[in-house]
């Protein structure tokens, strides 16, 4: 969430910007393991693109809301935990494999109550606020959270794990401000956790160490 359609777009842009980066430097490097969380950054600008059409509809139940709604909830939910997964080292996969479980249940369960109940959003000011009457939102705000920011504390690599503190970090700051319902900074985030993992995907590997060695590489320096 941003506070504007302009803001939300810049933002978007931006971040789109820093995910085509991630995907290169991936592919350059040979690491095709790490392409789903490089790619992540494509998927929030997307993200942000598709709030600021909501933005200038002026919210409501339209397919701007619903797309929005679709990938903030199951598809991230869903998204990162495997690509953690993926990306970590075959000796390592064991302790991933909770937030996957967790987030291919509560993906699940969330793309359930998309399919059968209308997602609405309301423009407050300078944030936006959406509606959808979850069912048992303690559990799964639980399942999401050990999912998206779990999956990441829980990696072997020092990046994804400073990248999971500052994304859960970034969280409480941004619903504390939204509540207060001054302004929206989630695209601040979105755009600071890309650049996380700009730096993630530059991470150095020693010199003439064969592609699928690199992971290895990554690995014992983490």
């Amino acid at each position: 969430m941003c506070w504007s359609a302009t803001a939300d777009l810049t933002a978007g842009a931006g971040i789109a910007v820093v995910g085509a980066a991630c995907v290169i430097t991936t592919v350059r490097r040979g690491r095709p393991r790490d392409l789903p969380l490089a790619a992540l950054p494509l998927l929030l600008g997307a993200h942000q693109v598709v709030e600021a059409v909501l933005w200038t509809e002026g919210g409501g139940a339209g397919a701007a809301t619903t797309a929005w709604a679709v990938i903030a909830l199951p598809v991230l939910a869903v998204w990162v935990p495997l690509g953690v997964l993926v990306a970590a080292p075959a000796h390592a996969r064991v302790r991933s494999a909770v937030p996957v479980v967790a987030g291919m249940a509560t993906s699940a369960a969330l793309a359930h109550v998309l399919a059968i109940r209308s997602v609405t959003a309301d423009i407050r000011g300078h944030t936006v606020g959406y509606a959808i009457g979850l069912p048992h939102p303690a559990w799964l705000l639980t399942g999401y959270l050990l999912a998206t920011v779990g999956s990441l504390l829980l990696a072997t690599d020092r990046a994804l794990r400073l990248l999971g503190v500052l994304t859960g970090l970034g969280a409480v700051a941004c619903v504390l401000l939204w509540r207060t319902a001054f302004v929206s900074t989630w695209c601040a985030a979105a755009a600071v956790a890309s650049v996380a993992l700009l730096g993630w995907t530059l991470r150095s590997v020693p010199p003439g160490t064969p592609a699928h060695q690199r992971h290895a590489g990554a690995d014992v320096s983490s």
